[in-house]
């Protein structure tokens, strides 16, 4: 018997490896910025304040809204959305870790690249697998569609800072190489919005074409095994991008 048939609808293994380490960060991760706010809220640093509040609020959202929302999210994908927003807005903007470490932003901007390419490869495949739908898509799309939507949220993010600044007066777009414009701080993120995008399409593509594993499909599989719903006869096939017979070369 299939062990993913016998796991429940929207559950998670008690012993599931994914989800003890999605707890236990999720814990640290509170408890490092819990003893922040109260060191702010002695100092009277009310912005900051309300920062951490709203960080602390949104590493909260995935359990305040998850019995509410008709998708259930794997740890693994929680995971690295809470580490993602600790390590961006918490260390980089109420740390400073943006002006301490030169390469704390190219990082994270390379790192969000490789972060929504993956969610792309999601996005196709509940695509392909939509009862409403019928589709056939090749590897090389799934690739491409993954990339370039990696690529769109990076630049919507860009958008958003200029936005921030121009509106609240804030500090995103920060100054570098001697440009107080901002233009090269941009242009230097979204570099590295296209790198991450293309190593993750890349990666991905190459997996599909030999017909082999690789933890993107891993992870799909188990969104598809807490999303029944969302499929056809309320049953997903493995990750797969096309609906010829096995063996078939896909490109």
């Amino acid at each position: 018997m299939d062990r993913s048939d016998t796991i429940p609808e929207g559950a998670e293994p008690a012993a599931d490896p994914a989800s003890r380490l999605y707890w236990t960060l999720l814990a640290i991760l509170q408890t490092v910025m819990l003893a922040e706010l109260v060191v702010l809220f002695l100092a009277g640093q009310w912005v900051h304040v309300l920062q951490v509040a709203t960080i602390m609020a949104l590493t909260l959202a995935p359990l305040a809204l998850g019995r509410r929302l008709p998708v259930r999210i794997p740890p693994e994908f929680q995971t690295l959305a809470i580490t993602f927003v600790f390590a961006s807005l918490f260390l980089g903007e109420v740390r400073s870790y943006y002006e301490l470490i030169w390469w704390w932003d190219v990082s994270l901007h390379a790192t969000s690249g490789l972060l929504f390419g993956i969610v792309g490869f999601l996005l196709v495949y509940v695509l392909n697998e939509n009862e409403r739908i019928e589709v056939s898509l090749r590897p090389r799309f799934v690739a491409l569609f993954a990339c370039v939507f990696a690529i769109a949220v990076g630049a919507f993010w860009e958008v958003f800072e200029y936005a921030m600044d121009q509106t609240f007066g804030t500090h995103m777009q920060k100054p570098r190489f001697g440009d107080p414009s901002g233009l090269t701080y941009t242009m230097w993120d979204l570099s590295f919005d296209v790198i991450g995008a293309l190593l993750i399409s890349a990666f991905g593509w190459w997996y599909m074409v030999r017909d082999a594993r690789s933890f993107i499909e891993n992870w799909i599989d188990k969104f598809n095994r807490h999303n029944r719903q969302l499929f056809r006869r309320g049953k997903a096939r493995p990750f797969s991008t096309s609906r010829q017979a096995p063996g078939a070369r896909r490109r």
